[in-house]
């Protein structure tokens, strides 16, 4: 594992990596206390429920997704944001195609291995 990431990420450089069915990502800039991620869902795509130790917030770039955080569920399109504290169980469902921009602090060693 690298310690960071280069200093300027250009999108056309990273490649897509399979993350679940129906989901991809690519791994952008990153040290050992930050990392962003962006995320691309196909239609009807699941984020199942999960935690991790990590604290995250998340960027709706594009689409329609329903974010559930502990026993909350919201609808969040376009310019949406949301934010988890570490530990809390949490998914999305993808209800339009669409992208989303994680930053986890500290970064997610397991998505570098």
């Amino acid at each position: 594992m690298s310690e960071s990431s280069e200093v300027f990420v250009l999108d056309s450089n990273v490649d897509w990596e399979n993350a679940d069915e129906g989901v991809k990502r690519k791994i952008l800039g990153y040290d050992k206390n930050i990392m962003m991620v962006k995320v691309k869902f196909q239609k009807g795509a699941v984020g199942y429920l999960h935690k991790h130790p990590h604290t995250q917030v998340s960027y709706v770039a594009s689409g329609k997704f329903e974010i559930q955080i502990g026993n909350d569920k919201k609808i969040l399109n376009e310019g949406d944001c949301y934010f988890i504290p570490s530990g809390i169980e949490h998914g999305a469902v993808n209800l339009e195609p669409g992208v989303l921009i994680d930053v986890f602090a500290p970064l997610r060693e397991d998505f570098l291995k």
